[in-house]
């Protein structure tokens, strides 16, 4: 049967799905592309996921798509995706997350963006983030970008925007990045696949420094096989057919990053969940705490001010136009440079002490809660202080960024829902080069306990019965 002729629709189609029917003629990249605006359209006035939509020029992109002969190499072929906002994406300014860190129009494409492009990719639009890529929840005085789970609930962030627009359906994939979190967080947020590859692995070339290098390139998806797609293309790999691992040793901590907080009830469960999913799967699984040195919170902290503040003075921005949280923010970076409190000695201690973990456990991967809390609410958090910010960030997703610092591959994976009905979520984190094995066993519990790929409600239409078309 014909993927069209039970798809009135290519909203809610996966990235694989699209790109496979463009390349067989059985669908147009401009008609995908048409569906996913006119979806876009519809459901972001009340999501606020995109900054700016590319409606002429995106199906001006997909009939160019159309138009070439040799359609067999484009991975991508025909797939609407979001770019967040931070980003270049010529022709668009790089907004940074609000219209004061907004830096002028692109001449050129991020190297991110012109390998998505090469893939066969359709840009739509540019998505939102909080201010300079900071927090962990999305929004900005223009607007408040909410989680199509429960619509009062932040998607998170700092990759806000993108993950509210693969739950929604507004695209089947988004590209996103991750600094201490923005990949991981958001997905698990959102009931989504999110993939923060190691260090060097995809380029970065983010503001000043890559965040000191902490920074990394990476899409969510709604499926481990799109998740695997994207990883492949950014990476400027030829896409691989995923291979499920066999019997893992992995070590399974509870054990939060931050003294004091500590997961609740439904993040320790997801846990629980995971190592029985691990176990159906032939895995082993073993007690294996990380040593969080005190020391490794307060530098992280120290480098998380600092690169707001490098990025700052790069871009040539007042930080006086900044929002009051971001200004704080970056006043307290410019003191920890000064103060000489941001070292790459640290960083490289602290990944040699990671990268050592594997072996003096004897384990493949560590499996470890994706949040500690509940998503915050959906609201002006730009209005509020630093303070308000900052700890709502630490208490509800402290488990993320220690991982960033290391350098190391880490992917959040759902693994059901939570009492209130949203999403929950793992995180898993291996050695350096593990990410196709990462992406493997997310394979394997996708396989085991299938999520919904998409919030609720969305993405309104008629998608059919295409999983296996």
């Amino acid at each position: 049967m014909a993927v069209q002729d039970i798809m009135p629709t290519w909203v809610g189609a996966t990235a694989k799905q699209i790109a496979r029917a463009v390349r067989r003629g059985d669908a147009s990249a401009t008609q995908v592309v048409a569906d996913h605006l006119d979806h876009i359209d519809r459901a972001d006035r009340e999501l606020a996921a995109f900054r700016t939509v590319r409606g002429g020029e995106a199906i001006t992109e997909a009939e160019k798509v159309d138009e070439q002969e040799d359609l067999a190499n484009l991975p991508l072929a025909g797939v609407p995706v979001a770019v967040k906002e931070n980003t270049p994406v010529a022709g668009l300014p790089t907004w940074n997350g609000s219209a004061a860190a907004r830096t002028p129009v692109a001449e050129d494409d991020h190297e991110i963006v012109r390998r998505l492009r090469g893939a066969g990719a359709v840009i739509v639009g540019v998505t939102r983030m909080p201010e300079l890529g900071l927090w962990g929840v999305t929004d900005d005085d223009s607007g408040v970008t909410r989680n199509p789970w429960q619509p009062d609930r932040t998607p998170g962030g700092s990759s806000g925007g993108a993950a509210a627009a693969v739950a929604a359906g507004l695209v089947p994939i988004a590209h996103g990045n991750d600094g201490l979190g923005s990949i991981r967080i958001p997905a698990a947020c959102c009931g989504l696949v999110g993939l923060k590859p190691g260090r060097g692995v995809v380029p970065s070339q983010l503001g000043a420094s890559d965040w000191f290098g902490l920074a990394e390139q990476g899409m969510l998806a709604s499926t481990v096989a799109d998740a695997a797609l994207g990883f492949a293309v950014l990476a400027g790999r030829r896409p691989e057919k995923l291979v499920p691992p066999q019997r893992l040793r992995v070590g399974v901590s509870l054990r939060s990053p931050v003294r004091g907080v500590n997961p609740d009830a439904p993040n320790r469960d997801a846990v629980a969940v995971a190592g029985r999913l691990l176990a159906v799967a032939g895995h082993d699984t073993v007690p294996a705490d990380p040593v969080y040195p005190t020391a490794l919170g307060l530098k992280g902290l120290a480098t998380w001010f600092a690169a707001a503040a490098q990025d700052v003075r790069a871009a040539g921005l007042d930080p006086r136009t900044l929002q009051r949280r971001s200004r704080r923010h970056v006043a307290f970076g410019e003191w920890a440079e000064r103060r000489g409190y941001v070292r790459e000695a640290d960083r490289a201690a602290w990944r040699e002490r990671s990268v050592g973990f594997f072996a003096d456990h004897s384990v493949d991967l560590l499996l470890t809660p994706a949040l500690a809390a509940v998503p915050p609410a959906a609201t002006g958090w730009a209005t509020r202080s630093w303070r308000a910010n900052l700890t709502t960030n630490i208490r509800y997703a402290p488990y993320a960024a220690p991982w960033n610092i290391a350098g190391l591959p880490a992917l959040v994976v759902p693994v059901g829902r939570r009492p209130d009905g949203l999403p929950v979520a793992v995180q898993l984190v291996g050695p350096p080069g593990s990410e196709l094995l990462l992406l493997g066993v997310a394979g394997q519990f996708e396989l085991a306990a299938p999520w919904p790929r998409h919030a609720p409600g969305y993405p309104r239409v008629n998608t059919g019965s295409t999983a296996t078309c």
